[in-house]
């Protein structure tokens, strides 16, 4: 087995402005002071065009924004930013390319996805993902294990604070980048604008969500030219039959050892034996004493 080494980019929870107390009361009326995720809004602006504005953590506005607009189509793998500008007075990031980009048409046609926040993909949906065939691969079962059990244990706002989802990059039983946020999506885009400004190609790599695997996850993994999606959470039925499509490997309900895949299974190589007592057995046992 892969040694595992330290995150890239990690959470910290610790770090001022991303959260604060705020006091109130229990449910046997004791005052409480509770740790809680600040949320706020960030417009993010392609050279001279106002795109969005998403209510975010505020951390890593550069990633989210390069992100965001890779994600949306908006800006494509060949075009060069020259510069990403954020202003946190204004609230405010801007994204520079050296030449005009198709923003314009973008912005027509917008769909509301089932996404929180932005909840947003302009043009059509399905565009970027006709034809798009993600490359083959091999996933070890027990990668899958070892990548549950160690974001599990990594301090993150979700354990100090809640309210909040998880992304994470992995390399076989490695995870890279840890990006959180209030919206899954802008946990996504964060690490999408991670892997474009570090030209870090999603062919080898796995994407671990919080979230639920919608057709909106699908679409931004693929885009990514990432094969493997897995989550803790569960499935839509059209995020399965996009998936399908695309040749992308699908792994919902991922809790401890214990997962399930309905799309991309001939990926998966088991490795490992599941058959004894998993951390998911153990927690839900610790919680009914």
């Amino acid at each position: 087995m892969v040694q595992a080494k330290p995150c890239l980019i990690a959470p910290d929870p610790h770090v001022v402005g991303l959260t604060r107390q705020v006091l109130g009361i229990d449910h046997l009326g004791a005052e409480i002071s509770l740790n809680v995720v600040e949320e706020r809004p960030l417009t993010i602006w392609l050279n001279g065009q106002e795109i969005v504005t998403a209510m975010t953590i505020g951390d890593y506005p550069e990633f989210l924004a390069q992100g965001f607009l890779s994600n949306q189509g908006m800006l494509s793998a060949d075009e060069i930013v020259e510069a990403v500008d954020f202003d946190a007075e204004l609230e405010t990031v801007v994204v520079r390319t050296n030449t005009p980009t198709n923003y314009e048409a973008k912005l027509r046609k917008k769909t509301r996805t089932s996404g929180c926040a932005v909840g947003t993909v302009f043009g059509d949906i399905m565009e970027g993902i006709e034809g798009l065939t993600l490359p083959a691969s091999t996933i070890y079962t027990s990668w899958l294990y070892s990548l549950s059990s160690q974001i599990n244990q990594m301090p993150s706002l979700y354990l100090s604070a809640g309210a909040i989802h998880g992304t994470v990059l992995c390399e076989q039983n490695q995870p890279l980048v840890y990006m959180e946020d209030v919206g899954r999506h802008n946990a996504v885009d964060k690490v999408a604008g991670w892997m474009r400004a570090n030209q870090t190609s999603g062919a080898d790599k796995i994407l671990y969500t919080t979230g639920r695997l919608t057709s909106e996850m699908v679409i931004k993994c693929a885009l990514m030219g990432i094969p493997v999606l897995a989550s803790r959470s569960g499935f839509t039925a059209w995020g399965v039959e996009l998936a399908g499509q695309v040749g992308l490997t699908l792994i919902g309900r991922m809790r401890g050892q214990r997962f399930q895949c309905l799309a991309g299974q001939e990926r998966l190589v088991y490795d490992a034996d599941p058959s004894g007592e998993d951390e998911g057995r153990k927690h839900r046992r610790k919680s009914a004493q």
